[in-house]
């Protein structure tokens, strides 16, 4: 990707208020980590009652995802949803401007022997769109070079300052753009670490229909691609925000063992299971507001 340089253009009367908005979020993300933490849970509130369309596609998985739930408890697990997305929002501020030090401070690892184990192996680091995706790389950058895959941003402003943040996590970070696979195949043979979330609806190219909490969902098959081209080892690894301000814990699982195998449905489903499992210990803090059940099987109805 190209080198990461700051333009004359970013300062055009159309991105002041892209600017404000930083500017006031970097403020907010200077307060202290318990006020951070209630501010948040306040913004979440707001973009329930206002993201009306946004809380029906989080209404829709979580009650397919979670039928054993009751009315009352999907309701109040979706309410739960967004006050963790309003606290990812200033999240993502401490983990683009908070200095290491004070990151260092707010983080419990687990697992953390199995990558520094794997550092003459490429991998590719399974991650998942929890609300706290942002924080939880930027925590692991602490101790790891992590290359991340990376969609670029119609804001170009935001576009930069989103790569500046990212690559600061660690000296050695890079940003590598989604759809540059050759450059991320090379990573990995380098290896490299190379972040990579599977968990989301990508269309029907390139996925197979698989169960995702016993949902027919149509899944990517490029772990399993990626992983034999890259001659790469998977590592599954997620982050949870730990209750009472205590901070966050990272957690680092041993290698996929057996992984890929010569059937991708099969590697879909392992890899599908892996996520749920990660999203049953915190349902709350997991991102429901993409439309993961999108692309139905033929002759199926649309779910959103």
């Amino acid at each position: 990707m190209e080198p990461l340089k700051f333009s004359k253009q970013f300062l055009h009367p159309r991105f002041w208020l892209t600017w404000l908005g930083l500017g006031v979020m970097w403020l907010l993300c200077q307060l202290p980590y318990a006020w951070i933490q209630f501010i948040g849970k306040g913004l979440g509130k707001v973009a329930y009652y206002i993201g009306k369309q946004r809380r029906h596609i989080a209404e829709t998985n979580i009650k397919l995802c979670f039928p054993e739930l009751s009315s009352g408890e999907q309701a109040a697990l979706v309410k739960q949803s967004f006050q963790s997305l309003g606290i990812s929002m200033l999240e993502t501020g401490m983990a683009w401007w908070w200095s290491k030090s004070r990151l260092a401070k707010y983080v419990v690892f687990e697992g953390k022997e199995h990558l520094e184990a794997l550092k003459e192996q490429g991998v590719l680091l399974v991650a998942m769109h929890f609300t706290t995706l942002e924080i939880g790389a930027a925590l692991l950058g602490l101790h790891f070079p992590i290359d991340g895959m990376y969609r670029k941003h119609k804001n170009p402003v935001f576009d930069y300052v989103q790569r500046q943040g990212r690559e600061n996590y660690h000296p050695s970070s890079r940003t590598i753009p989604r759809k540059d696979i050759r450059t991320m195949l090379k990573a990995l043979r380098d290896g490299r670490i190379v972040w990579y979330a599977p968990d989301q609806d990508y269309g029907p190219k390139q996925s197979v229909f698989v169960p995702f909490f016993g949902v027919q969902a149509a899944t990517v098959t490029a772990t399993s691609k990626f992983a034999r081209m890259g001659k790469a080892k998977v590592v599954v690894f997620s982050q949870q925000r730990l209750p009472g301000n205590k901070g966050y814990l990272v957690t680092i699982h041993p290698p996929l063992t057996d992984f890929p195998s010569k059937d991708e449905a099969a590697d879909a489903i392992r890899v599908n299971q892996c996520i749920e499992q990660e999203i049953r210990k915190q349902p709350d803090q997991y991102m429901w507001l993409h439309r993961r059940f999108k692309t139905r099987p033929e002759g199926e109805n649309k779910l959103y």
